[in-house]
């Protein structure tokens, strides 16, 4: 990729956003982030970046919501990466209106000014694993403290992109919408888009709250020796996904435009790397000395009892396996945040594994 392409990223300052523009901004390409600032650390990420790379980082402060600043975002780009979303389906049960607005609305935006372009530029959109529903009719037992799937096949492999749609909760249903329009542009419009539907993505930078982030969360809770809010009983299991291989699973699509295009992929660090909550805590413990604390309260809408993406659909288009194991990725996460010391989130410390 010519270094004087210029890429957007859509909620660039966040999490995954912040790690994205590192890599591209390291590797010698001109990034434009758009970005509210909304989200709380976020500030910290701008610095850093701005700190690290000077000039090369373009920052427009604007809302994804905002149709002609979208459209001026885009203008000049060879890539749109898509972050920019409401992730909480607790925030999304509290105001479906603006999470729709962002969501889909804003989404609509996106490929409509990517649409406007001469040469429309390739488009990346993260969505979730929520587009699926709670799993509802998947036979599970209980093994070891987590759940997991009663058919063999489905626990070696994980659910893939043939699993139905089941749009639960407003956030399920407003990502869900634009997961769809995302691929429907590439078949109406012929744009070069994709979808990656993400599992539980973790990693340095990220400054999980109560409604998302929940690795992160456990961590700065532990830090702080503060107690964990379990949703549920804590058997959830989800495959996490340290954020540097979700970085590469970016740029590979990227290079493969051709066999990914039209296509969304289930993303996440597979059957290997699938933990429980109780997992997480135990491992806590470890790096810590101590289990954190916890208290149980009623399961959320939605809340999926188990979910591993099976990510052979991607690897098969693009090449691309999970390196981080996921023993080791906590760790640096745990490292990160105990050297960087984040303050509490103003609102009240909970989770679910959403």
């Amino acid at each position: 990729m010519s270094g004087d392409a210029l890429t957007l990223i859509t909620g660039g300052a966040g999490f995954i956003g912040s790690n994205l523009a590192h890599r591209l901004l390291a590797s010698g390409r001109r990034v434009r982030i758009l970005d509210t600032l909304a989200r709380p650390g976020v500030e910290q990420n701008l610095q850093w970046l701005r700190e690290q790379h000077g000039d090369r980082l373009q920052v427009v402060i604007a809302d994804v919501r905002d149709e002609q600043a979208v459209t001026q975002a885009v203008a000049g780009t060879a890539q749109v990466f898509h972050f920019a979303a409401q992730v909480a389906v607790t925030t999304s049960l509290d105001s479906p209106r603006e999470d729709f607005a962002v969501n889909a609305q804003g989404t609509l935006n996106v490929l409509e000014a990517a649409r406007a372009r001469p040469v429309p530029p390739f488009v990346l959109m993260t969505s979730t694993n929520k587009v699926y529903g709670d799993l509802g009719d998947l036979a599970l037992q209980q093994r070891g403290g987590h759940w997991e799937p009663a058919e063999a096949a489905v626990r070696a492999t994980g659910v893939s992109e043939a699993r139905p749609l089941d749009f639960h909760s407003p956030y399920g249903c407003s990502k869900g919408c634009a997961d769809q329009y995302v691929l429907d542009y590439a078949r109406s419009y012929g744009l070069p888009t994709t979808v990656l539907r993400m599992s539980c993505i973790y990693g340095p930078r990220q400054f999980g709250t109560e409604d998302q982030g929940w690795v992160a969360h456990f961590v700065l809770r532990a830090l702080r020796g503060e107690p964990v809010t379990l949703y549920g009983d804590g058997r959830q299991v989800r495959d996490v996904l340290y954020v540097d291989d979700l970085v590469d699973a970016f740029l590979l699509a990227e290079r493969h435009v051709g066999q990914v295009s039209g296509r969304a992929f289930n993303i996440g660090g597979g059957p290997a790397n699938a933990i429980s909550l109780q997992d997480l805590l135990d491992r806590l413990g470890d790096l810590g000395g101590s289990r954190p604390a916890t208290r149980i309260d009623a399961w959320r809408t939605g809340d999926q009892r188990w979910y591993v993406s099976d990510t052979r659909a991607f690897t098969q288009a693009t090449g691309w396996r999970a390196q981080v194991r996921a023993a080791d990725g906590i760790e640096r996460l745990y490292r990160w945040l105990q050297q960087h010391r984040v303050a509490a989130p103003a609102r009240a410390a909970a989770v679910a594994a959403n």
